[in-house]
């Protein structure tokens, strides 16, 4: 596909602020050795996007630890590959008053200077936790064949009123046509589209956009310039068949990582033929299981000791589970410590958590109990 790629990589930064006051929505890890930005970067390679632009706010030190040159996703090139795009970079781009965008909109007024020198001639825009495995060509090819100006990815759900607010309806006339664009109400019931938060189109056409919102003092992507286009230009709607997440609190973040423990998103997320969700490389030793270890229906990475009970968890790099722990309903990110006869039921700890013997930690599935990064009971 002869397109750019953009990722927004802090704009759902508050959906779980615990989890991001020191790093952006787009290096949260997930899934035992990912991090969200893994899912839209692989989105992009599997689909010959090699251009790639990440938009970051602050707080990106992870990020670019994480992606580094880019060879894990084969973006490591002399022309084109990825490149972090930090706010304002050059004067030029400095369109935004108080010196930091708080919209996609913003965002990419931020980002003119990238985008003008784009040689591509279409345009794909990607949240970075848009948790999917999507062929982007099949998208491109419909944004063809409708010969659309716009074409947005959305998902058939049934709207849930604690997401009121949080997520963009779409309705189409039948035949893909949008023909209404609307923030989600908590009066707004049954089966809806939702919109993703990916978008292709031309650059050209994105750019005229975001120069029209300079111009206006525009905010707001879809409610100030889209939805005042839907008669007058060809904005369509594709829908996605397959498995997609948002994280939109850390209760998403949460059931996001449990349903992994079930083969069938396992199959159409990770394992999906000919589209792999690459990351970040780490050698490390196998996890290592003592005599004693019990483990049923769990997801672990290498590197860990395994001495104690695990059950229903996603156990990170380096996690040690002493003699006696149990960990169920869990999640356990890379270096986590836990001593001796110790408990812990929906729980999220962070990287490098230590927790001393006998603890007895639990949360619930709708509130889990979070530790944050470096935390010691």
């Amino acid at each position: 596909m002869n397109a750019v790629g953009i990722i927004f990589s802090n704009i759902h930064d508050q959906s779980i602020p615990d989890m991001t006051r020191k790093r952006t929505m787009a290096s949260v890890p997930f899934g035992c050795r990912y991090r969200l930005i893994d899912f839209p970067l692989s989105n992009f390679v599997n689909s010959n996007i090699t251009n790639v632009g990440v938009i970051t706010h602050y707080n990106y030190q992870s990020l670019m630890d994480h992606i580094g040159t880019g060879k894990d996703w084969d973006l490591a090139r002399r022309h084109g590959g990825i490149k972090i795009l930090p706010p304002y970079i050059s004067a030029f781009d400095n369109t935004v008053a108080n010196g930091f965008y708080t919209t996609r909109l913003e965002a990419l007024a931020g980002i003119l200077n990238f985008l003008t020198k784009a040689k591509e001639e279409y345009a794909v825009l990607s949240d970075c936790d848009t948790i999917c495995n999507i062929d982007l060509n099949e998208v491109f090819r419909f944004h063809q064949q409708k010969e659309a100006d716009v074409t947005a990815v959305a998902k058939r759900v049934d709207l849930l009123r604690s997401l009121a607010g949080k997520q963009t309806v779409l309705a189409d006339d039948g035949e893909g046509r949008v023909t209404d664009i609307a923030e989600q109400t908590s009066d707004m019931t049954g089966s809806r589209l939702v919109y993703m938060n990916i978008m292709i189109l031309r650059r050209d056409y994105l750019l005229s956009l975001v120069l029209d919102a300079i111009a206006h003092g525009y905010k707001d992507l879809f409610r100030d310039l889209l939805e005042k286009k839907l008669t007058s230009d060809r904005i369509f709607v594709f829908e996605h068949k397959g498995f997609h997440l948002s994280v939109n609190s850390t209760a998403d973040y949460f059931s996001g990582n449990m349903c992994l423990l079930r083969e069938e998103v396992r199959r159409n997320l990770l394992t999906v033929p000919g589209r792999p969700i690459y990351t970040k490389v780490r050698n490390s030793t196998p996890t290592r299981y003592s005599s004693g270890a019990k483990v049923s229906n769990s997801l672990l990475a290498d590197g860990c000791v395994i001495e104690g009970t695990v059950e229903n968890s996603i156990i990170f790099r380096g996690v040690h589970v002493s003699e006696g722990c149990v960990v169920r309903n869990s999640i356990l990110m890379q270096d986590t410590y836990c001593g001796k006869n110790t408990r812990l039921n929906c729980v999220i700890t962070d990287k490098d958590v230590f927790i001393g013997d006998g603890c007895d930690l639990s949360g619930h599935e709708t509130r889990p109990f979070y530790l944050e990064k470096g935390a010691r009971i």
